[in-house]
Parts: C-alpha cells; structure tokens; sequence
C-alpha cells in the first residue's frame, strides 16, 4: 500500500488526483502577477518553474523572489521546479549549477516541495533528497523523455529507482508517437502504482496523451498538471476543463 504525502493542507497518493498549475514568469514582477488569477481558479498545487526565471542564477534575487511568491500563495502548496533544458526545460546549466540552484531554494525556506532530476550524479541527488528532508521539504523526483516512450518495464524501473533514491513521490513523463505508446505509460503507472511504496505521478504528453492526464485515478497518478495562463509541457489541460472531468471519472 502506497504511503500518502502531505503538503501543506494537501495530500497526494488518496482519493481524486490533485491539480497543479505552473508559473512561468520571466521577471519577479510577471511572477507576482500570475498569482491573482491562479489563486481564483483555486488549484491543489502551485509549481514554480524557476528555469524561466531571468534570476535563477542570482541566489539573492531568487531568494527574495521565492520568498515574496511564497507569501503571496497564503496556503496554497508550493513546488519549486528547475527543468533542465535536456528534459524540456528553458536554460542549460551545468549539473554543478544545478545542484547549487536547487541549494539556495532549499536555504531560501519558502517551498514545500522541490523537484529533483533522477538523471544527474548520483551522489549529489542523494545529498540534495537528504537536504530537502532535513529541512522537511518534499521531494518529487523526475524524469522526462521528449522524443519517446520508454517500454513499460524501463519506465518502471526508472520509477522504483526514483523511491530507491529517497524520493518521496515519483515522476515520470513521456512522449508518445502512438496510441500504443499511451497504452504503454498507463500500464507502467499501473504496475508502479500497485508496486511501489510512494506515489507517483505520470503523463504522457501532447495531444495524444492528454487521455493520461485525465485518468489518474484509475491507473495510479496522483497529480495532473493544467494551465491558468502559459503552459509548461505540452498537451496541459486548462483547469477549469480539467477539474469537472476528473470529478466525473472519480471512483466510487
């Protein structure tokens, strides 16, 4: 049985899967902005995507930006996300500058969970998860394919390692080029789901896969991404679309 986490007043592994918005803003004050809107549209999760961030490499400004959302958030749960441009995010750094940036938003205390690549030297992931728990931040462990899906059992794997490493819930998204392929990540969520001891989140992306994004609880996902304004993967789903569609499939 999978063991449930909490951020904040949210739970995730129980009951309906919960909805995260991501914000996107390239200054402090588009950030800022952003926050109005999602606020109303009352998501379960807000995800900072500090690779957009002109100052992400700044440890003060990113600190004083992180601190300054996280007070304009009130309750609402955060995770701070820095995506490499190698799994789809917006700038390259080195793996050294990245285990700094995630550093100094753990040393900033302003975010419940941090999201933290499998894929980068082991011994540092290791440090950086035992960081994070130290000071009782979440770890969401990831992994991202843009050019395809991996077979089921790779994505498993690729899963089980992620708990392996400490993380307390795990990621994993790919591309697909068929339906096949969709097929295939929603029967690896649903071996992992039954397998694993945390929960995890998964989504095949694009048009094809927006069936995954919707269909969580059936096959084990526990979190879905929507929009409120940009977009950061393709084939998010606006929340106000999303919420009603994942409370017409909830299980009995």
């Amino acid at each position: 049985m999978q063991k449930i986490v909490k951020l904040r007043h949210l739970t995730l592994g129980a009951g309906r899967p919960k909805i995260a918005v991501p914000i996107t803003g390239k200054t402090t004050a588009e950030i800022l902005a952003a926050v109005p809107a999602i606020k109303a549209a009352q998501p379960d999760l807000v995800e900072w995507r500090i690779d957009f961030y002109e100052g992400v490499t700044q440890p003060d400004q990113l600190t004083q930006t992180g601190q300054q959302l996280r007070q304009a958030l009130g309750d609402l749960a955060l995770l701070t996300t820095f995506r490499t441009q190698g799994e789809g995010g917006e700038l390259a750094l080195s793996d050294a500058d990245y285990f700094k940036v995630n550093t100094t938003v753990l040393a900033g205390q302003f975010t419940d969970a941090l999201d933290v690549e499998r894929y980068h030297d082991e011994v540092a992931v290791k440090q950086l998860v035992d960081q994070a728990h130290a000071q009782k931040v979440v770890v969401i462990m990831s992994n991202h394919d843009f050019d395809k899906t991996p077979a089921q059992a790779d994505i498993v794997e690729r899963l089980t390692s992620m708990v392996a490493f400490g993380a307390d819930v795990a990621k994993m998204a790919v591309m697909p080029q068929t339906s096949n392929d969709v097929l295939t990540l929603l029967a690896a969520t649903n071996e992992a789901h039954q397998s694993l001891t945390q929960p995890v989140i998964t989504m095949s992306m694009g048009d094809l896969g927006k069936v995954s994004r919707l269909a969580g609880e059936v096959f084990g996902s526990c979190l879905s991404f929507a929009t409120v304004g940009a977009a950061s993967a393709p084939g998010q789903i606006a929340l106000d679309r999303l919420r009603p569609t994942l409370t017409d499939l909830k299980l009995s």
